[in-house]
């Protein structure tokens, strides 16, 4: 009953919704097949909720639906619920203001002097790395900030105040921060990443270099040295599982997150021309999982499946039920779980009604802010209900 009044609430709270509700399946929404890497993921958050023991950390791999942020923020935000002070700090970031494109909802960038930037949807990915975007600088006039100071609802505020960072990338020039006190901070370089340790927690940094040459910057990892929960996202607007597993440097970066839970979000851009390549799409699958299983064998594995969509915004897309079944093998050949997105929005011709309730956009592939919110609250509540 409370799910449904979640639920019931969020589509009221949409101000153009239509008369009738989406068709919601709750009765498909639940994690499928019987992982024992999934239970111990479970057993490790537990710990950890209940007892405030551990440091609990989840990936979340995507296109728009993830660089976007609504989504990923959402469940974020419901984990962190689960017990005050659980924060473990924000993870993983990206300047994307450096790189012309949307920043996640949760945390603000901006940038001054050149950058020139690519990502792994046109790049040979040689020089990318787990973020799938990467920007290189060539003079020390050049900077990038981000600042995880938000708004909105006391419910959903978090600080995300960290006192560890590591810069990623590589390059000639030195990565220098400057924190809100006007303190400047050096770090320690070794092969693929900066370390530096701040003398103070902080939620709002600048980085900037000293030297000659150039830099390639793929991310910054923001950490708490006292542990607890974070939500890592990596997105990339457009990006399918061939634009992810041209990333040279994902496992290296991956290294550095040590994931727990690897939720995959990659599918619905692999579905959005006349053909779809189920081989080929599996395979690139084997090779990011192969890679996940290399940093952590116990790691735990999430696919959230597609959603119900429309193809190039003329019909219903035919391959939904294909990449479904897809999933579903590439669950059960690596001890995963399977949450079908596709039959819990209603199935076939289902982001109609989600669209005239004012949960999708008008292209029927990308959800509003209340329908990105509202899936994370039904995936959310099926992992926590695995068993």
């Amino acid at each position: 009953m409370k799910r449904l009044i979640i639920i019931t609430l969020l589509v009221m709270a949409v101000p153009c919704a239509a008369q009738r509700p989406p068709q919601l399946r709750m009765d498909k929404s639940h994690l499928e097949g019987e992982s024992e890497s999934f239970g111990a993921f479970r057993q490790k958050l537990d710990t950890l909720v209940h007892f405030g023991l551990g440091d609990v950390r989840v990936l979340h791999v995507g296109g728009s639906h993830v660089q976007g942020g609504t989504w990923s923020d959402r469940l974020r935000a419901r984990f962190l619920s689960l017990r005050y002070g659980l924060d473990g700090g924000r993870g993983l970031v990206f300047p994307f203001a450096a790189a012309l494109t949307n920043t996640p909802v949760s945390y603000t960038t901006s940038y001054s002097g050149l950058w020139e930037s690519h990502n792994c949807i046109k790049a040979d990915g040689s020089d990318l790395g787990l973020t799938g975007i990467a920007a290189e600088v060539k003079d020390t006039a050049s900077r990038v900030a981000i600042d995880l100071a938000r708004s909105g609802g006391p419910a959903l505020r978090h600080s995300y105040a960290f006192n560890r960072v590591d810069v990623l990338g590589q390059g000639d020039l030195r990565p220098v921060l400057l924190l809100q006190g006007r303190d400047t901070v050096y770090g320690v370089t070794s092969h693929q990443y900066t370390h530096f340790d701040l003398p103070y927690y902080t939620d709002w940094l600048q980085l900037f270099f000293k030297g000659g040459g150039s830099y390639t910057l793929r991310g910054l990892y923001l950490d708490r040295t006292n542990g607890g929960f974070t939500y890592n996202e990596a997105g990339i607007n457009g990006a399918s599982t061939s634009s992810w597993v041209k990333c040279s440097h994902w496992e290296d970066d991956l290294r550095r997150v040590m994931p727990d839970l690897v939720i995959f979000s990659i599918g619905i851009n692999d579905i959005q021309g006349r053909e779809f390549d189920t081989s080929r799409f599996k395979e690139n699958y084997r090779k990011l999982l192969t890679m996940v299983r290399n940093v952590n064998p116990h790691c735990a594995i999430l696919f959230s499946g597609v959603n119900d969509s429309y193809l190039k915004g003329k019909n219903v897309n035919p391959h939904t039920e294909t990449i479904a079944k897809a999933f579903r093998d590439l669950a059960g050949e690596f001890d995963g779980v399977f949450w079908d997105m596709y039959e819990v929005m209603g199935g076939y011709g289902s982001s109609d009604s989600w669209k005239e309730a004012g949960l999708m956009q008008p292209d029927r592939v990308h959800f509003t802010p209340a329908g990105y919110r509202l899936i994370g609250d039904l995936l959310f509540d099926a992992i926590m209900e695995y068993r």
